[in-house]
């Protein structure tokens, strides 16, 4: 079976199942490497383009160590999906965005929910492929699963960030009804998506499905 490597930020908040941190989440095997330094509030809000060579460095090592395939705990590093990919031997499935190009986009009719609305543009969706951004909608400034994952605060309640995802969707189809599927950028809300499937009836897209998909493809198309 092969086997993943996740590129990790430097982060303390936790991590409860169904995020990509959380070592259950995935059934094939994984493994982690954190990029020092590489803090939400520096891949998110300041973009620092010094970030690109640890990532890539620490995405070489994983490859060394065996990955098959890498992906990233950030969906704004989406943004360097064509830099990593043409920096590295294996796959690179950089984003949950990466559900948004393809041919099964183009069945559906999608909305994007972000960490932070204010931070996420154009130059991630083109990195992808994505030549006309979905409508997008963020979790609440302020509120505080917001401040705990950009702020890397030490606790999370859960509750709080299941509603808050959940008012994120609302708030979106209240302005695009004829959403039918609902993209999750951030790869700390994959947790909170049964509940947003069950408040909107909305099919709901993250990260966990990308990855589940492009892992079982890789391991058919293996010998």
């Amino acid at each position: 079976m092969p086997t993943l490597g996740l590129l990790m930020l430097e982060t303390r908040f936790a991590r409860p199942p169904g995020d990509i941190g959380h070592p259950g989440t995935f059934a094939f095997p994984v493994l982690r490497r954190t990029v020092a330094g590489a803090t939400p509030a520096r891949v998110v809000r300041t973009r620092d383009p010094a970030l690109l060579a640890p990532f890539v460095a620490a995405a070489h090592a994983l490859v060394a160590e065996g990955a098959d395939a890498i992906a990233t705990s950030c969906g704004f590093l989406a943004r360097w999906q064509r830099e990593l990919q043409d920096a590295l031997p294996v796959p690179v499935w950089s984003s949950a965005l990466l559900e948004l190009a393809g041919p099964a986009a183009a069945a559906r009719r999608c909305g994007v929910i972000t960490i932070d609305a204010a931070a996420l543009g154009a130059p991630e969706f083109e990195a992808v492929g994505v030549r006309v951004p979905p409508p997008v909608e963020g979790i609440a400034p302020g509120s505080r699963l917001h401040r705990t994952l950009l702020e890397d605060l030490p606790t999370l309640d859960a509750a709080d960030a299941a509603a808050q995802v959940v008012a994120a969707g609302r708030r979106l189809l209240a302005r695009v009804p004829a959403l039918d599927t609902f993209v999750l950028e951030c790869t700390n809300l994959p947790p909170y998506a049964q509940a947003l499937r069950a408040a909107t009836g909305r099919a709901v897209r993250d990260v966990t499905t990308l990855l589940e998909a492009r892992m079982a493809a890789l391991a058919a198309a293996s010998p």
